[in-house]
């Protein structure tokens, strides 16, 4: 079957692109239909195979907007066919839309001096899309709502599970939920959100923290709240806060290219490759912009991801990124406003446990990308990269399934991870009390066997009533026990 719309013009014009998730083919149907990933187009409706601005027209009607196959495709395309279409239906919204990124993706204007009269439209639709703040452009009448801007912009779906994620509003959530919490519960569950972050965040990069390294990301996630804005110098600061090595240290986005490795030899263990430090340090500046907009028209969340993953994507250091990615998840919800009173969601601890869904969305985009480098093994470490791809990979990128992933990791952060600590600490709290109000026993211990009790299903086990014997009684072991099964019961009741 003949492929129309964006596959037609990848494959006619041979383009250095991502492949569309949707492929729109001609089939049997009697309209446009999607039958999973495909887009079935009536042979009546398609485009010419040989009129490529007809495809291109197509497409933004029926497939949205792919500004990495558009600005490619209008790399190709000099005036004529826009103006001829505009001729023909001069307000017609698509047209307008071909124009206003043509002359953005150019830099030329178009000669085309009557003005357009049809009414304003969006460049992104917002029932298909997740849009950001609009700026109008009164020449072509077209709102530019994407999010960020027309050198750097990541389009987010609107698929259902997307939409329910976002209803769910977990950050006002998260606030309600501490907020029942009384004071002193919520510092100490506050207080165990930000240690475990960091030690998961770490364990994620397969590292065990120092307990000098732990200090200093806890220090770096409370500075969080801070609300500075992203520069490349704040980023360095943040950088050398989160690594050791003198060696690894940056002062400035890095100036060499680097990779990430699978552990294999050679070419073949270079399993994704950022963009070259001069493209790196152009979409760097048009990250911190997005993430540093004033606008409050995007969902903190999706702002968070968008950032996040950008941030990995780009890699604009040598070592640290995949840390400072997840810090600045917190980072953006703090900027938007949405943790107050030192709150944080401890998503690397809910990541860590989905640690291969993680690993699947960042090779989403990883993994694609690598097919546009050409790596030559040269000896010892030395590589050499030969990029064969198109800037607009990395500039244009779909962000829908990181975005889907951090909505899916906020809400296991609140209604597992934190959940499940504050009903923890409740049963410890209850079960010292009772204890302390029977026994008399060392404080120290005490904590220890009813965290291990607890942790144990409710049982202090053989080892542990050997270790504690000369400094606890035998009936304190059995209380404990008992104490820690009736609380443990008391939660499966109120949750049954």
């Amino acid at each position: 079957m003949a492929i129309v719309g964006y596959a037609h013009l990848c494959e006619a014009l041979d383009l250095k692109v991502i492949a569309p998730v949707r492929v729109a083919m001609i089939k049997p149907v009697t309209r446009i239909t999607l039958i999973g990933n495909c887009l079935a187009v009536p042979h009546s409706v398609a485009p010419a195979q040989h009129a490529l601005f007809d495809h291109v027209l197509f497409a933004l009607k029926h497939e949205g907007v792919n500004l990495a196959v558009l600005a490619q495709v209008f790399e190709q395309l000099g005036p004529e066919p826009f103006l001829a279409a505009l001729a023909s239906s001069p307000n017609g919204a698509f047209i307008r839309k071909a124009c206003f990124l043509w002359e953005g993706f150019t830099g030329q204007s178009l000669d085309y001096v009557v003005p357009v009269r049809g009414r304003v439209v969006a460049l992104f639709d917002p029932v298909r899309y997740v849009t950001g703040p609009s700026i109008r452009n009164s020449r072509w009448r077209i709102d530019f709502n994407g999010l960020g801007s027309l050198h750097y912009c990541a389009t987010v779906e609107r698929t259902p599970e997307l939409d329910a994620l976002l209803a769910l509003d977990v950050l006002t959530r998260a606030k309600s939920f501490m907020a029942t919490l009384p004071p002193e519960m919520m510092d100490r569950a506050t207080q165990w959100a930000y240690l475990h972050e960091t030690r998961d965040s770490f364990a994620i990069e397969k590292e065990q923290p120092s307990e000098e390294k732990s200090r200093r990301f806890v220090q770096l996630l409370r500075q969080a709240h801070q609300g500075r804005l992203l520069t490349e110098d704040y980023l360095v600061e943040l950088q050398n806060s989160a690594v050791s090595n003198p060696f690894d240290k940056a002062i400035a986005f890095r100036y060499e290219q680097n990779h990430l490795h699978n552990g294999l030899r050679g070419a073949a263990g270079v399993s994704y490759v950022p963009p070259a430090p001069e493209l790196c340090q152009e979409l760097m500046e048009e990250l911190m912009a997005f993430a540093n907009q004033p606008e409050r028209e995007v969902d903190p969340l999706v702002a968070a991801a968008i950032t996040a993953f950008g941030f990995v994507f780009l890699h604009p250091f040598m070592d640290g990124n995949g840390r400072l990615s997840r810090f600045l998840i917190h980072q953006t919800l703090c900027h938007y406003g949405a943790l107050e009173n030192g709150l944080l969601l401890p998503v690397s601890v809910a990541m860590k446990h989905e640690e291969q869904a993680y690993l699947e969305t960042l090779k989403a985009f990883s993994q694609p990308t690598r097919d546009f480098w050409n790596v030559t093994w040269l000896d010892g470490d030395q590589m050499a990269f030969d990029f064969i791809g198109h800037a607009s990979i990395y500039r244009y990128w779909d962000a829908t399934r990181c975005v889907e992933f951090t909505l899916q990791m906020a809400r296991r952060a609140l209604e597992v991870e934190l959940r499940e600590e504050t009903e923890f600490l409740d049963r410890y709290d209850r079960v010292i009390k009772a204890v302390n109000q029977r026994f008399d026993v060392r404080g120290s211990d005490l904590s220890k066997l009813v965290m291990m009790c607890l942790d144990n299903d409710g049982k202090v086990s053989k080892h542990r009533r050997k270790q504690f014997q000369y400094s606890v009684a035998q009936e304190v072991f059995e209380f404990i026990e008992q104490e820690a099964g009736r609380v443990i019961a008391d939660v499966g009741e109120a949750v049954g």
